[in-house]
């Protein structure tokens, strides 16, 4: 049948042309009309098309790319090919995406928009799909303030005009269908905004792979078929009691812990063997690793997020990181990532501004942008934000078996006036400082994460005093597992900087973490932090000279190891290095050949074995009944000592903060009998001066001394510490007394029991 085309365009086939329609569905594809079917198509680049089914050509509307054919409804199948041809004489063979009715779920439209779809990320973004036995990838992206979304790519040459999506009505969700496509191809979103008419060109919010930065474009990948071998790992975590067992932690920033030969970045492979390995010999029991979310700039270290779904290509693909973690749990190392909820960056390519209005964050400033950071604040109460921020929480969890998420900047987030002057910001409905809808969030968060993955951990990196962080959220909480002791790490460092003859006038620095210890459950952390931004690397934080640093370090790591709380480390303080951290280099592992870093790597090394082999340690770390003071008054000799309990068992710590060995130092002990040395920061095995009491019989005399029924003598190390351990009390001994005329059993004719005390050999 001959083709019919009208001499004036309709409005409709106007904006497929300017690339202006919200629904291009209502005009491409096939379409019945006066009892027989017209299919539209528009091709930029096609010279001519046909209909595969059939070889029917279709013609061209003229001064225009759009093609039609007209024709009975049997002669072309609801699912079609379109055979083109371009200016280069190439032929391209597809089915049409407009041929093809929405694949999304109203279901799923419907949860996203009340902020219940925690698993926004299996349907929102780009995904391997089958439409009527059609392989392609279905694409959707939430643009409420969109006229008109395209995908573009390699695939069409970047051009908006070929493949534009259909809105789901007021969802704000856009989708399209694209067969043929696989995975590895390149795509972003063209925006247009309905207001303005300005185009953008976004990456995708929800994608998982990235192109290796500069580049922005977003990478379709495979359907994850990852072989995981950790289901014994996830058991174990799902059933463990982490309240009461040990944790200690090693953060590490992948791009700068080692690199290749020729300063490259290592492979998420590579590095799992290199860093499981170190992290095994030097006892900690988890990795926490500095934000990989895909990221534009090196120097931000990956806190300034564009990829909430991706992994950085800087290492590898997400099976490469799916690789690292499962290798980890295989060898018993908990994996734990920094994720950033608090703000975002206002790259072009990123969340900023998405479809041309406020979207992921507040329109006012004074609710929207971090000054300090020159990033922008997500808006929490937006349920298709919350949406997006659990979903991508739940996904690093779920997808890739990571054991917790430790959130940043949560102060940030719980304040209103945040860093700002007054003026600055916008009170809540109530008149206050809170800001409740992030509030609501993270409660939300903690609720979702604990019920859905028993065992999952989520860290608060939290600055202030707000009551509950780590209680439930049925209790008034905001349901965190734990929180970074943040008072405890100022306090502690503001302490070990001063001359050790001034610490005496600070000694409450050291007991005043005492007051609130057990009101949260919290982390003791040192972490990069504390080391970058001219605040000089933690042994040169340290006052003295080089003997007295790397005693005050040591000290300092017994010091925290004894303290209740968990325990983290970030990289290269395990072993001293001198030099700040720097982002864009390795850690000085050179250092490790020199006396004062193998002592200080070493004793990192035997406080993690003793604080994970002894229960006494790491039972009680957020409860009273796990410490109690022996004496927390002797600041003129700058001096603490103190117990660490569970149930009838103890370790005796004895922390000394100035450089003068204290000879027959007197202390109280709660029972008598032998007490060995069984570490002390002071030893030559450390790097110390060896002042201590190996080899000293420690017995306890029945004398009273600090409210304690005994005490000891003991010999305090110069810049040191010790820990004791009490022998175990003997165990009744039986005694069988017979009479002399026979030894036989029945001849017996009495029993006595006799309690011997442990006496020196």
């Amino acid at each position: 049948m001959k083709n019919v085309t009208s001499p004036k365009l309709q409005p409709d086939l106007q904006r497929i042309i300017e690339a202006r329609h919200h629904d291009p569905f209502a005009v491409l594809g096939r379409h019945p009309q006066d009892k027989k079917v017209v299919v539209r198509a528009h091709l930029p680049y096609a010279q001519e098309v046909h209909i595969a089914e059939g070889n029917l050509p279709m013609e061209r509307v003229p001064n225009t790319d759009l093609f039609e054919w007209h024709g009975k409804p049997d002669q072309v199948p609801e699912r079609y090919r379109l055979i083109w041809r371009d200016s280069d004489h190439h032929e391209h063979i597809s089915h049409d995406p407009y041929c093809f009715p929405p694949q999304l779920p109203d279901f799923d439209l419907y949860l996203f928009g009340e902020g219940k779809h925690w698993h926004a990320y299996r349907f929102l973004g780009a995904h391997p799909h089958q439409a009527d036995g059609v392989a392609g990838v279905l694409f959707a992206v939430w643009a409420p303030s969109a006229e008109r979304v395209s995908v573009v790519g390699s695939f069409n040459r970047w051009d908006g005009r070929i493949h534009q999506m259909r809105v789901r009505g007021g969802s704000g969700i856009w989708e399209l269908f694209i067969p043929n496509l696989c995975p590895g191809d390149l795509y972003k979103f063209e925006i247009r905004n309905r207001h303005s008419g300005a185009i953008l060109l976004k990456s995708d919010p929800y994608g998982q792979q990235f192109e290796m930065r500069p580049s922005t474009a977003t990478i379709v990948t495979k359907a994850d078929s990852y072989a995981w071998r950790d289901a014994d790992w996830l058991t174990q975590r799902k059933n463990a009691d982490w309240l009461h067992g040990p944790m200690s932690v090693y953060e590490v920033h992948l791009g700068s812990w080692r690199r290749g030969p020729e300063g490259e970045f290592l492979n998420y492979r590579e590095v799992a063997h290199q860093l499981v390995e170190y992290v095994k010999e030097t006892g900690f029991s988890h990795i926490e690793l500095l934000p990989i979310t895909e990221h534009p700039y090196d120097a931000s270290w990956g806190y300034q997020t564009t990829g909430y779904y991706a992994p950085t290509s800087r290492f590898g693909t997400p099976d490469d990181f799916r690789y690292f973690i499962d290798y980890c749990h295989q060898h018993h190392i908990g994996v734990i990532l920094d994720w950033v909820p608090a703000h975002f960056p206002k790259d072009a390519a990123g969340l900023a501004r998405f479809d041309g209005e406020a979207l992921y964050e507040h329109t006012d400033p004074r609710k929207g942008e971090h000054l300090d950071w020159g990033t922008l604040i997500f808006n929490f109460g937006r349920y298709e934000v919350k949406n997006f921020l659990l979903s991508s929480a739940l996904y690093w969890i779920e997808e890739f078996h990571l054991d917790g998420l430790r959130v940043d900047a949560v102060a940030s987030m719980l304040y209103l006036d945040y860093s700002r002057k007054e003026g600055e910001w916008i009170p809540n409905k109530y008149g206050g400082r809170e800001n409740l809808e992030a509030i609501d969030f993270m409660r939300e968060l903690n609720t979702v994460v604990h019920s859905e993955h028993p065992g999952a951990l989520v860290i608060a990196e939290e600055s202030t005093s707000w009551p509950q962080v780590t209680r439930p959220t049925y209790l008034g909480g905001l349901g965190f597992s734990m929180k970074w002791n943040m008072g405890w790490m100022n306090d502690t460092l503001r302490y070990m900087a001063q001359n050790p003859i001034h610490r005496k006038y600070h000694h409450d620095l050291l007991t005043f973490s005492m007051l609130y210890c057990f009101t949260e459950n919290f982390m003791l952390p040192f972490s990069h932090d504390e080391v970058v931004h001219g605040k000089g690397s933690m042994v040169n934080k340290m006052p003295g000279d080089e003997w007295q640093r790397f005693a005050n370090l040591r000290l300092l790591y017994l010091y925290m190891f004894t303290h209740p709380g968990k325990k983290l480390l970030f990289m290269g303080t395990e072993f001293g290095q001198g030099t700040e951290w720097n982002s864009a280099t390795t850690l000085d592992w050179y250092v490790l050949q020199y006396g004062f870093h193998q002592g200080m790597k070493q004793l990192v090394t035997d406080l993690n074995q003793l604080y994970h082999s002894d229960p006494v340690l790491h039972h009680y770390e957020f409860e009273w009944q796990g410490f109690s003071w022996i004496d927390c008054h002797d600041a003129e000799q700058s001096i603490l000592s103190y117990l660490r309990k569970k149930d009838d068992d103890f370790l005796v710590v004895v922390v000394s903060f100035t450089p003068v060995p204290r000879h027959g130092y007197r202390i109280g002990v709660p029972r008598p009998g032998r007490y060995t040395e069984i570490l002390n920061s002071d030893s030559h095995f450390y790097g110390g001066s060896g002042v201590g009491n190996g080899g000293v019989d420690l017995i306890a005399e029945e004398r009273p001394w600090m409210e304690l029924p005994y005490s000891i003598v003991i010999t305090v190390p110069p810049l040191g510490g010790l820990v004791l351990r009490p022998e175990p009390l003997p165990e009744p001994v039986l005694v069988i007394e017979a009479e002399e005329e026979s030894l036989e059993p029945e001849a017996v004719t009495e029993v006595v029991i006799e309690e011997e005390l442990a006496q020196p050999e």
